[in-house]
């Protein structure tokens, strides 16, 4: 019987030892390890085993967004004060943007931003903070901020890897799934990031087929859960798009009783936004939005029947995720074990194949 309150942000906890944090990747992106938890139990493995994990038929379902260069340093353009802005979304038609706004002193609507690099400069001005996004602010700017980022942004990685990017990070925090069109993204959809063409061509002759959803990753991915209830968590929105082609081949799996396989949270996160408001056993249509669900307890997932996974932080709302599937204990045990068996954690570590 299980007693613990999985509302309860505490419930959702585990110690990592900072040795376990993944800093770089590794110099192959498939030649990480993969803990695989099935019905049997535990199973240590390497990546390259999800292809026989797979069975024929199966859809594998990624996510094809690009990661922009979305970390800009700049300043306040009357006193000099440093600020650095992480993009998070286009705010409406225009030059609006919704952004993460870090300053030497707090922002104040109607201040100017000047963001320079060499003979080129973009401006800004502060609009005010977005009420139900905390930490989240609208921003004006006065030219084309995409082009620019492209040019002098930085790759925005996750504060935890406690680093600055170097030139390998430019490539390595993209996946091989990525659509230059979909630009967008301000963290990497990173349970992707093991998949190389080798991987891909052994799925592919195993009779495994590829569907491709997108969701533009937020920074939700990594900030942190400040509520003591998980009821009480507002997730930050983050915009998605299903195709009717995608619709079409994860109907055909259903049909055929074949697998829904999502890589990674975020498309698990698209396929079950997807899923609101329809019936358990309606078929899939295109479909794109604005997602701010969480899923955790009680909810019950009904997009897919198995996620290819990176591990995640204590206390996020992406191992509640995972946790929401598999179940709160089972998943903190396999945590366990990896600690144990000196897995490599978080955006550039190891992977999770995950069933129900």
């Amino acid at each position: 019987m299980n007693d613990v309150d999985e509302d309860l942000l505490s419930s959702w906890t585990f110690t990592l030892p900072a040795e376990r944090i993944a800093r770089h990747p590794l110099a192959q992106r498939s030649a990480s390890r993969l803990l695989h938890l099935d019905q049997e139990g535990l199973h240590h493995r390497q990546f390259a085993d999800i292809v026989g994990l797979l069975h024929p038929g199966d859809v594998l379902v990624v996510n094809d967004t690009t990661v922009l260069p979305a970390r800009l340093r700049g300043e306040k353009a009357q006193s000099g004060g440093k600020v650095e802005v992480l993009l998070v979304r286009p705010a409406a038609a225009g030059n609006a943007w919704i952004v993460l706004l870090n300053a030497s002193k707090k922002a104040r609507p109607g201040q100017r931003l000047v963001f320079a690099a060499g003979t080129d400069a973009l401006f800004a001005t502060v609009v005010g903070a977005v009420d139900d996004e905390p930490g989240a602010w609208r921003l004006i700017f006065d030219g084309d901020v995409v082009a620019f980022a492209r040019l002098h942004g930085a790759v925005p990685l996750p504060p935890y890897l406690n680093r600055a990017p170097d030139d390998d990070d430019s490539e390595r925090y993209q996946t091989i799934f990525r659509d230059a069109a979909k630009l967008g993204s301000s963290a990497a959809p990173t349970a992707g990031l093991h998949f190389d063409a080798s991987t891909l061509a052994a799925l592919q002759e195993r009779g495994v087929r590829l569907a491709k959803v997108t969701l533009h990753v937020g920074p939700g991915t990594f900030l942190p859960v400040h509520q003591e209830r998980l009821s009480a968590h507002a997730m930050h929105p983050e915009p998605w798009w299903l195709s009717s082609s995608t619709a079409a081949l994860l109907n055909e799996a259903r049909n055929q009783d074949k697998r829904i396989v999502a890589v990674g949270t975020t498309a698990a996160r698209v396929l079950e936004s997807a899923r609101v408001g329809l019936d358990v056993d309606a078929p899939f249509v295109a479909a794109e939005g604005l997602t701010r669900l969480f899923i955790r307890p009680p909810l019950k997932v009904t997009g897919f029947h198995a996620l290819i996974t990176n591990f995640h932080l204590p206390e996020s709302t992406l191992l509640v995720l995972v946790g929401t599937l598999v179940g709160r204990r089972r998943l903190l045990d396999a945590y366990a074990a990896a600690i144990s068996e000196g897995y490599r954690f978080y955006s550039y570590g190891d992977c999770c194949f995950v069933e129900p």
